[in-house]
């Protein structure tokens, strides 16, 4: 009986969390987080994970340790995060011959993301976390547990930027034709 209530917390601060994440996208809240916040050991960890893609294809994220790296955590229901994926995506076409790599790390269901990556063209692979995707975003700085939240990683693993709320295009821009640049 103690296990089940137990979980029946753990669900309700889940819940809480995706709705706190609700209303900061709602409210269109941005918010950059500094860079500082991000350990190694964190950095670490998301070259460490193994993700499944919207096909159900198991996607080790150490294949793009090395390059730089747009990690976008998102969900389905989100809109800011609906949103912003058409110019994620212009983004990725753009720059991925440079060496640029964009992720999507959904915090939802695997049957959700595969429905909407048959409907919208989104040119970067679409990782699946599920809710276990809401700590890896709060070791890399999501401390709101809030959606839309964007890191930007540089070749050496160097925090470029980190952004609550959406991205803009122009600032990712800037960033991404100089990743050399914090």
């Amino acid at each position: 009986m103690r296990r089940g209530k137990l979980n029946a917390v753990i669900l309700g601060a889940a819940a809480l969390a995706v709705l706190a994440g609700v209303y900061a996208g709602v409210a269109g809240r941005r918010e950059r987080i500094p860079a500082t916040t991000i350990s190694p050991e964190a950095i670490a960890q998301l070259f460490e994970t193994r993700l499944d893609d919207s096909t159900g294809k198991s996607r080790h994220l150490v294949q793009w340790r090395g390059q730089t790296l747009v990690v976008n955590f998102w969900a389905t229901w989100c809109e800011p995060c609906r949103d912003e994926m058409p110019a994620l995506s212009r983004l990725n076409e753009r720059f991925s011959p440079n060496g640029v790599n964009f992720i999507g790390i959904a915090l939802d269901t695997p049957s959700n993301v595969a429905q909407f990556a048959k409907k919208m063209a989104i040119s970067y692979p679409l990782l699946i976390a599920g809710p276990e995707g809401i700590e890896l975003s709060q070791a890399l700085g999501n401390k709101h547990s809030a959606l839309p939240y964007t890191v930007v990683l540089g070749p050496r693993g160097d925090v470029l930027l980190t952004r609550l709320g959406r991205v803009s295009e122009a600032e990712l821009t800037t960033i991404l034709q100089d990743p050399a640049r914090p």
